[in-house]
């Protein structure tokens, strides 16, 4: 049986390692923390349950298909429902708009609101729809860096849909010429934060993404996005994966352009095949400074980061749901803030996630768990003390103002994470959530591939590689790593 080293136990990390262990492999997993999930973790404080990182959870067949392919019931082990509204929006003129997940119930609302069509919205939706079935068997589930992928007959599928996917044109400006509703456009502009790009930079290609959310939906996990990895690593561990936590790994092991392993505290370790779900900048410049780095693909500009403050609330909002939006007065100036002047727009779009409104025992009774994020710029050495000051009076004015209620006396205990922090916690280079930013068109060609021509036996995983960042897609990582590597039974 061959040996398999996985270096991270982000959700990424894990997926590999419960696929490569189904393979045939002798599948261990280090991780420099304590615990398990990466940016996937959770806490509690004063009786408020938090997940700390992701709180969307979309395409929960990727998951599902874990257990399947381990020949286990996904449900012994791991429950979700599907949302029936899976936004709600404040919009600075003051207009609320509910993001319901039955497209046409959408279309309806957006018509009310917004006064838009219902008819052009769900044309909208159903080319994007169209649009991500032609593309994704080849720019998601496959490697964009092997010939193989080319002469699949899945591309003569995706070469009739390329005109389509927007590459000549940004996200906004094909939003706009959509909509004339600035709300609208506003509204569908935010899905480029989903992978931490620019909508005023990023190619239309990102149009795909509303699909996920308004097509084939949006859900909660029981327990919360935490109960992600636990039943993967419950699912992992049956399977004889080995998690080995605070084991940081100081240097992946080649010879003859070949991996031979790692080397950690307790010495060299021997492994065939070596997975770094590690973010790719600092898994080259600490665990590879002997191998030639791909620096065009390192230097890509970073994704944004977030600022999250993590709030327990001493009051319950029936008109707040799971997922809430606050946007801002002028969305360009905000990611011009971001991306352009490396800062914090003195009017930010702020998200609110409230898990207890689906798990009750998130929050003590009368109160609510909030995790309150905003977009920020990747850590370039601002000064993030006096920015997560001027933010949080910035973020309580805004919603005290929209919800006519003093939010600041009714904050009963708090924690923030900034991208120094994710950076420390979570080895993400200058705390960017998703690797390098999507601001042009060749992006996803830019990507990292998930190997190296230059060692056999050395592939990378989760959201600094392709196909990118969120659950979905570090899961698709996995999967395709695994379809890369050998079979790991050596009889």
């Amino acid at each position: 049986m061959k040996k398999a080293a996985i270096i991270g136990a982000g959700i990424g990390g894990i997926a590999t390692a419960i696929r490569l262990a189904v393979k045939g492999y002798a599948v261990t997993v280090f991780e420099a923390s304590s615990t398990f999930g990466g940016k996937m973790k959770e806490f509690v404080q004063d009786d408020f349950r938090f997940d700390t990182g992701p709180s969307l959870f979309t395409m929960p067949h990727l998951v599902d298909e874990l257990f399947t392919l381990a020949g286990r019931n996904p449900t012994d082990y791991f429950r979700y429902q599907r949302l029936d509204v899976i936004t709600q929006y404040f919009f600075a003129d003051g207009t609320r708009l509910t993001a319901y997940a039955q497209p046409a119930k959408f279309a309806a609302e957006v018509e009310e609101k917004l006064g838009v069509p219902a008819v052009q919205v769900k044309a909208y939706l159903e080319k994007s729809a169209r649009t991500y079935e032609a593309t994704a068997p080849t720019f998601l589930y496959k490697s964009l860096h092997k010939i193989s992928t080319y002469l699949s007959p899945d591309v003569l599928k995706t070469l009739p849909a390329l005109p389509a996917l927007g590459l000549t044109t940004t996200m906004h400006a094909a939003n706009a010429q959509a909509f004339p509703d600035n709300r609208l456009v506003q509204l569908l502009d935010r899905f480029a934060t989903y992978n931490g790009s620019d909508p005023y930079q990023a190619p239309a290609t990102l149009n795909l993404i509303p699909h996920l959310e308004h097509n084939l939906g949006a859900f909660y996990p029981e327990g919360g996005i935490y109960a992600i990895a636990q039943s993967l690593v419950r699912l992992a561990e049956e399977l004889g994966v080995v998690f080995l936590y605070d084991q940081p790994v100081n240097e992946i092991i080649t010879q003859d352009d070949n991996v031979t392993g790692i080397r950690t505290t307790a010495g060299a370790l021997d492994f065939d095949v070596v997975v770094s779900n590690m973010d790719v900048v600092p898994t080259y410049r600490r665990l590879l400074p002997h191998l030639k780095a791909p620096e065009k693909t390192l230097q890509q500009p970073r994704s944004s980061s977030a600022l999250i403050y993590y709030w327990g609330i001493r009051q319950t909002f029936p008109e707040l749901h799971l997922h809430n939006i606050f946007f801002s007065q002028n969305y360009q100036q905000e990611f011009q803030h971001i991306f352009r002047e490396k800062d914090i727009s003195p009017d930010p779009t702020v998200y609110v996630n409230i898990t207890s409104k689906y798990t009750p025992t998130d929050a003590p009774p009368g109160g609510e768990n909030w995790f309150v994020m905003v977009n920020v710029p990747h850590n370039a050495g601002q000064d993030w003390n006096t920015l997560i000051r001027v933010t949080r009076e910035t973020i309580i004015q805004k919603i005290s103002s929209v919800l006519n209620i003093d939010l600041a006396g009714l904050i009963a205990t708090e924690r923030v994470w900034d991208p120094v922090g994710i950076e420390a916690d979570t080895s993400s280079f200058a705390g960017a959530l998703y690797g390098s930013s999507s601001n042009n068109r060749m992006a996803a060609f830019l990507r990292h591939p998930n190997f190296t021509s230059g060692v056999k036996g050395l592939y990378f995983c989760g959201g600094s590689v392709h196909p990118g960042g969120g659950i979905p897609l570090c899961l698709l990582s996995a999967r395709i790593v695994s379809d890369l590597a050998p079979n790991g039974s050596t009889a």
